[in-house]
């Protein structure tokens, strides 16, 4: 089937759920917190593709690239110029039989009359026509070209000339103008020099337009009188677009040939073309619509490799799908498929891989134009980052998906209650009051409950059943630090990811639910750092050996040491302190860890104690027997100690801080 061009956009009329930016942001984010590097983790998303919280499975472009692939031989499998040409070689060679079988009849009629003069004169007559035909060219254009000039004898033979003729006229127009009117027959003489003249007003109105002059006809006057030629195209662009993308799939037809093939169905063209009297014209537009459009790739061939004849025009459609597919695997395939996306035509996608394709191209390509709208990723340079909003929005999800857990958790989340205090912030709930908690009335509520016990009318009278108190978060401000353990083992049993989550989310409900305590993150590995918030998603593994746990305690100790209120530095580690910092401040490892590196870690802790600093300690997958030293410290510090593996740390950690919090 031939191309069809259309101009309408993506969506217009169809029916296809955008994706969640919220849930594909949680999906960039467990690739990038893994790896380290959005851009990479963006285009693993974009090229694999993934199955949403729906199980809906959008396609990836490696998906779509296997279905260009795939599509592309299917059309080199179907377009055979060659074998067109064979069929036309074909058909004039039963032409022939025909005029020859009428000339053999013909010569024995007469030679079995008894009229010499009539034999004599068909002797001449068949003699000059197999001459004549002796000396045609066995080259298909010269043949054709010969068989104009020659006189039939028979006129079946002559009809069927006729017929070849017309309809290879009508291929060759089609060729060109795929777009272009469908003639009943051979195109008659004002139907040709209608074409001549769209040709020649089109030529016009290109070279004016590239010597920056006024268009003469208009643009307007053009398309009403050549515009069933271009439908959809609303200005001068469209139109040399869509004539030139026709006209380089004609090249790429004649390309896709050998030299004798191609040099035979050229000169065809130009046979029939000058029969026609468009040569002229047609040679003019091509070098117009060459100039006009640099970027289309005008040499370029396809492997048409069909086993049965089709009209060339057919040929020129599959070359220039061709070339709509070779267009889609750069694209599908380019190493940065983030940067390649935006760039992809939804409408070649749909007319040559289908409707489906199209939809899971659309999809991403909204999703990844929402990621950056709504202000969750933006690029730098060549580097796309999350933006600090993206980050929170990490650690909400986190955050959601942790009281979810917690939810389903038949041991965790049962602590979860409020405290009832004067002073604090008002929450958005109440309770019935108990007698001897502070009193603190929610008049709408308790008002609610007296009509509801007595009915309607006045006056209400309470009763003390009918009392309900406000809720009050607590105002007693805490302050926290998050230690986080970045040694090699981390990375190598898979537990920093689920770190980091835990990081943002905690941090996300300390800023939005207690927004006046102080929260910090310390990265520790060979030595301690302040890490910012918004850098925990591409946060790494330090490559040095050594667990400094001793620089991370002293560094939370030195952040808050201006914080008044209940203190908390929480680690997650995966094993004992293998590292301190020596008197010139330089850092010591050694596994197994010396006295000295414990000697100076729990110094430290002793130093936290007594400034009134809790360290609750997370121990991930690591046996008691294995590591008593993080015992030590929950007993010399009386902070908490959790032995959890990696999956239930999250919800350990938002438990406990809960619990603790509310409590406060």
């Amino acid at each position: 089937m031939p191309v069809r061009y259309g101009f309408r956009r993506f969506g217009d009329d169809d029916d296809a759920n955008d994706l969640d930016v919220e849930e594909m942001l949680a999906l960039l984010a467990d690739d990038f917190m893994e790896h380290g590097d959005l851009d990479e983790a963006m285009d693993r998303l974009l090229r694999e593709g993934f199955t949403t919280n729906d199980g809906e499975r959008v396609e990836g472009l490696r998906d779509l690239l296997e279905q260009t692939r795939a599509r592309r031989r299917e059309l080199e499998s179907q377009a055979d110029p060659d074998g067109e040409l064979q069929r036309y070689r074909d058909w004039l060679d039963q032409i022939e039989a025909t005029e020859t079988n009428e000339l053999d009849a013909l010569l024995a009629g007469a030679e079995a009359s008894n009229d010499v003069r009539r034999q004599e004169v068909t002797r001449d007559l068949v003699e000059q026509r197999r001459m004549q035909r002796e000396l045609m060219s066995d080259r298909l254009p010269e043949r054709l070209g010969n068989y104009r000039n020659y006189e039939f004898v028979s006129s079946e033979a002559r009809e069927q000339f006729e017929e070849l003729l017309s309809e290879l006229e009508r291929d060759v127009l089609d060729t060109y103008f795929e777009q272009s009117k469908e003639f009943m027959g051979r195109p008659d003489p004002e139907e040709l020099a209608r074409t001549r003249d769209m040709m020649d007003a089109l030529s016009t109105m290109i070279e004016q337009d590239r010597r920056g002059e006024e268009l003469d006809p208009s643009f307007e006057n053009f398309m009403e009188r050549f515009g069933d030629f271009f439908p959809g195209a609303e200005t001068l662009e469209d139109v040399v677009r869509q004539m030139a993308e026709r006209a380089a799939a004609a090249e790429a037809m004649f390309n896709s040939l050998s030299s004798e093939q191609q040099s035979e169905l050229r000169s065809m063209f130009q046979e029939m073309m000058q029969n026609m009297e468009l040569n002229f014209s047609m040679n003019r537009l091509v070098s117009n619509l060459r100039l006009a459009t640099p970027d289309l790739d005008w040499n370029r061939a396809h492997r048409m490799r069909g086993n049965n004849g089709s009209p060339f025009n057919q040929a020129a459609s599959v070359a220039e799908q061709l070339g709509e597919l070779k267009g889609l695997e750069e694209f599908l395939g380019r190493a940065g498929p983030s940067q390649g996306l935006p760039e992809v035509d939804i409408e070649s996608v749909r007319r040559n891989l289908g409707d489906d394709a199209a939809q899971h191209v659309a999809r991403l390509q909204k999703a990844l134009r929402a990621l950056k709208e709504e202000g969750f990723v933006d690029r730098q340079g060549r580097q796309l980052r999350l933006t600090p909003k993206g980050v929170r929005q990490i650690g909400q999800s986190a955050l959601k998906a942790l009281f979810a857990q917690l939810r389903d958790s038949p041991t965790l989340g049962a602590h979860r209650e409020a405290t009832v205090s004067r002073g604090g912030d008002r929450e958005e709930s109440s309770k019935p009051w108990a007698p001897g908690e502070p009193f603190a009335l929610h008049l709408a509520k308790t008002l609610r409950n007296a009509v509801l016990r007595q009915g309607p009318g006045t006056p209400v009278k309470l009763h003390a059943d009918d009392f309900e108190v406000e809720e009050f978060e607590s105002t007693r401000r805490s302050a926290t630090v998050f230690a986080i353990d970045l040694s090699l083992s981390m990375a190598m049993r898979s537990n920093l990811v689920p770190a980091k989550k835990m990081v943002l989310a905690l941090t996300s409900l300390i800023r939005s639910k207690f927004p006046r305590d102080f929260v910090a993150v310390v990265g520790f590995g060979e030595t301690a750092q302040e890490l910012k918030i918004e850098d925990i998603p591409a946060l790494a593994i330090d490559y040095a050996y050594g667990t400094n746990l001793q620089h991370a305690l002293a560094l939370s100790r030195h952040l808050m040491r201006n914080e008044r209120g209940e203190r908390q530095i929480v680690v997650v580690t995966d094993g004992e302190p293998t590292a301190h910092l020596m008197a010139n401040g330089e850092p010591f490892f050694s596994w197994p860890p010396v006295q000295e590196t414990l000697e100076k870690t729990m110094a430290e802790v002793l130093r936290c104690t007594k400034a009134g600093i809790t360290i609750n300690t997370f121990a991930l997958d690591i046996e008691r027997s294995q590591f008593p030293f993080v015992e030590q410290i929950a007993r010399v510090n009386r902070g908490r100690l959790f032995y959890t593996d990696v999956d239930d740390l999250g919800t350990y950690a938002l438990d406990d801080f809960v619990k603790h919090r509310r409590a406060s």
